[in-house]
Formats: structure tokens, C-alpha cells, sequence
């Protein structure tokens, strides 16, 4: 028997979203209540709002391919709502030799691994969530899942490229981000149907986002 799910989130693996989820069904309360979040490849987040079993999804945009993305959502139906931009930063484990670095270069990290988010195959370079995903690394590593990919740079004393918005999540007390040197800025949202208004909740959902956006964004 299928669960009736009375309001879900799809959305990339970034941590900023997670928050605003928990502080939303915290607000609402209740006795009986059945909500989802799910982290998704970027075309997963694209299909589940397409076929209803998102209400919305979070994505990041990277202006490099911003314009491609959003042709690929126009295309399937669907718009972006922007609610704030930050600067690419390195995650890095607390251990790593570049923890004090003031900025970092990916030539400076040439030497230590990347670890990035499967996108599925041929999967397009906007469909990345990593900003400069597609500079060519001679050490890369690839996973689907948020904790794996904090064990594995922790693990190997490697790197990802991020928002940097962990906003009190546990990921924060074993990594920290520093700035990196581009001129690439993110753009951070959600999609719907286009034309589609959301829910009470999801408003909701929305509010709690670009305010919690609002105190960690550059």
C-alpha cells in the first residue's frame, strides 16, 4: 500500500535545504503527518517535480551554465525562483595542509582528490552541482550519497567544491570551506511547474529557506 506523502522535497545534496525541512514540519506540528525529503541527481529533482512527487526542488545554478539549465528546465516545463547567490568554497577536511589558506586555487589542489556527486552517465556539465565541474582533475572520485562523499574527503584528505552553507549540520564539525578563486557565482532556489503556485506549505518551506540563506550567503 502506497504512503500518502503530504508534502516532499527533492533536491540536490547541499546541505542549506535540510534545516528549512525540519524547521517547516516543526512549525506545522501535529499528531499524524507523512512529509519527504529526497536528494536527488539534478535530473532527478527535474523528473519528481515534473511528475508531482516533489512539490518543489532545490537546486543550485553555477553562472558558468546557468543559461544552458534553464533551457533544460524550460524545456521540461519547469522555472527557476532565485533566492540568493554565493561564492564556490573548497570543503576540505580539518586536517588538510591548506586549512589556513586565506583562498585556494585548483592548481594549489591538483595533487589531492576530488570528490563530486554522480550525475548519471553523460550527464550534461550544467547538471553538475559543483562549480567548475567541468576542469579537467587527474584524481577524481564519485559518489551518490551526502555522508559517503564527507567520509571519503575526510578519508583521503581531499576536496569538493561547495556553497559552503552547512548551517549547523554535523558535516561542519569535521570540514570547513574555504574561498575559492573564481569569478563563478551561484545562484541558490527552487523550481516548480512553471506557472504553478505553491502550497501553504511549501510557502512555508520557502520562507524558512531564504531566511536561513540569508545569514550564511557571501
Amino acid at each position: 500500500m502506497a504512503t500518502k506523502v503530504d508534502f516532499a522535497v527533492s533536491g540536490q545534496h547541499y546541505l542549506f535545504n535540510v534545516p528549512a525541512f525540519a524547521q517547516t514540519i516543526l512549525a506545522l506540528g501535529g499528531d499524524s503527518y507523512c512529509y519527504a525529503l529526497r536528494d536527488r541527481s539534478t535530473r532527478g529533482v527535474m523528473d519528481d517535480v515534473v511528475s508531482g512527487d516533489a512539490d518543489l526542488g532545490v537546486l543550485v545554478e553555477v553562472s558558468s551554465t546557468k543559461e544552458a539549465l534553464e533551457a533544460d528546465l524550460a524545456a521540461a516545463g519547469l522555472e527557476f525562483h532565485e533566492l540568493a547567490t554565493s561564492a564556490p568554497r573548497v570543503a576540505l577536511p580539518i586536517t588538510h595542509p591548506f586549512i589556513n589558506a586565506k583562498s585556494l586555487s585548483l592548481d594549489q589542489l591538483a595533487d589531492y582528490p576530488y570528490v563530486f556527486f554522480d550525475q548519471g552517465p553523460g550527464a550534461p556539465t550544467q547538471f553538475y552541482e559543483e562549480a567548475l565541474a567541468e576542469v579537467p582533475r587527474a584524481k577524481r572520485v564519485i559518489t551518490t550519497d551526502r555522508a559517503t562523499l564527507s567520509e571519503l574527503i575526510m578519508a583521503l584528505n581531499g576536496y569538493t567544491v561547495t556553497s559552503g552553507i552547512f548551517v549547523g549540520i554535523t558535516d561542519g564539525t569535521a570540514l570547513t570551506t574555504i574561498p575559492l578563486q573564481t569569478d563563478v557565482v551561484l545562484h541558490l532556489g527552487y523550481i516548480t511547474k512553471r506557472g504553478a503556485q505553491l502550497t501553504d506549505v511549501g510557502e512555508r518551506f520557502v520562507g524558512h529557506l531564504k531566511k536561513n540563506l540569508s545569514f550564511y550567503v557571501d
